[in-house]
């Protein structure tokens, strides 16, 4: 009798410690890619135009304040009025600061936007256009200078 409780003791014994044995080794965690932040890039790129029936015109300015710079974006209009149903806007400053916003719907001529911006010469604004498909054209992209001098 003693012998099967020892039998039946080491082999539960040696179970255990196959069981630990097996549970002591690091596990794997799924690696999940950490997202890269965007490349701040403040040169301008090449813009596009719309199609002629899609047409419309934004206006950038800085407001020349050097207590509260900021950059006002303002749908000046056009054919594609009725059809362009969002416009974004992304404001790189040359402290590498990047805003972005966006007009939508209704539209209208004399519609803004007003963003942070910098006492520098050299905040890029990007602006696209959401075409009736979907599709996002860049239709101005440039540096907004602090002041003009006329």
């Amino acid at each position: 009798m003693k012998k099967k409780i020892v039998i039946v003791s080491v082999f539960v014994l040696f179970t255990i410690f196959v069981l630990a044995a097996g549970c002591t080794q690091p596990g794997t965690l799924p690696v999940t890619p950490t997202p890269t932040p965007p490349t701040v890039s403040l040169t301008p790129g090449p813009a596009q135009t719309l199609p002629g029936i899609w047409n419309i015109e934004v206006q950038v300015q800085s407001n020349g304040e050097a207590i509260d710079p900021q950059i006002i974006v303002i749908n000046r209009g056009g054919k594609g009025l009725n059809f362009i149903n969002e416009i974004d806007v992304r404001v790189t400053r040359s402290d590498g600061v990047v805003e972005e916003d966006k007009m939508v719907e209704p539209m209208s001529v004399g519609k803004q936007l007003i963003l942070k911006g910098t006492t520098q010469n050299n905040d890029r604004c990007e602006v696209w256009a959401i075409t009736p498909q979907g599709e996002r054209v860049k239709i101005y992209d440039a540096y907004v200078p602090f002041r003009t001098y006329n």
